[in-house]
């Protein structure tokens, strides 16, 4: 269940003024980092309040999910896919999401290079890279990372937004978003999504221009982080 205690309204002003707070910290421009309110498996109501109070970027884990919440409803708002992607499913993405934060692998790159083109709609594309190396979790490993950028720029013509990555829930989150901003600075990679409810300040100051905030936002949810 949601926490009863949490006002989604509330909770997007303090967590926009810890961003700004982050960002002067680090000598950074208060534009330099967007929100994400990560609100796959919320009720709409609690959705609609931060909507209602000026949020206009959403990420969702799932297309039917995404499509089911924001169809009619999408006017002026970016929506980015931030789940796992099966290759099955990359026409409709391609069609449906503004960004897509979860390409991890030589296939789906091919595949969405071909939606693109036959479509004619290029979303934003990010490549999520496994920085802790954790067999469960999608994502490229770091050491094939620089790889598939260049098969999507190269071979493709895929043009990359930038990178994603998950750290893993047991380690400090820094040694992972400064390897993920290292990998990004060597290709020429200029936005990062990285950060979470726990960490996103850490993922400021190591160069996040995309946090992805869901239980710090929405309130905790029986298997949902964010």
């Amino acid at each position: 269940m949601t926490s009863p205690n949490c006002d989604p309204a509330a909770a997007r002003a303090e967590i926009l003024a810890r961003i700004a707070r982050a960002c002067t910290a680090a000598a950074r421009p208060l534009e330099a980092v967007t929100l994400t309110a990560v609100s796959k498996q919320q009720p709409w109501e609690r959705v609609a309040k931060v909507l209602a109070a000026g949020q206009r970027t959403f990420g969702e884990n799932r297309l039917d999910e995404a499509r089911e919440r924001w169809e009619g409803r999408r006017d002026g708002l970016e929506l980015r896919l931030i789940g796992p992607l099966q290759t099955n499913k990359a026409r409709e993405a391609v069609a449906f999401f503004d960004v897509i934060e979860t390409l991890d692998r030589p296939r789906l790159a091919h595949v969405l290079a071909a939606e693109i083109q036959r479509l004619g709609r290029a979303p934003q594309v990010y490549v999520q890279v496994n920085t802790g190396e954790e067999p469960q979790k999608s994502g490229v490993l770091p050491v094939d990372a620089d790889a598939l950028i260049n098969q999507c720029r190269r071979e493709l013509d895929l043009s990359l937004a930038g990178l994603m990555c998950i750290p893993p829930m047991a380690e400090p989150a820094g040694p992972h978003f400064a390897l993920l901003a290292k990998i990004a600075a060597r290709n020429g990679v200029s936005k990062l999504s990285m950060g979470m409810s726990d960490d996103f300040e850490t993922a400021v100051r190591l160069g996040a221009t995309s946090v992805r905030i869901g239980s710090a936002l929405f309130g905790t949810r029986g298997g949902h982080q964010g």
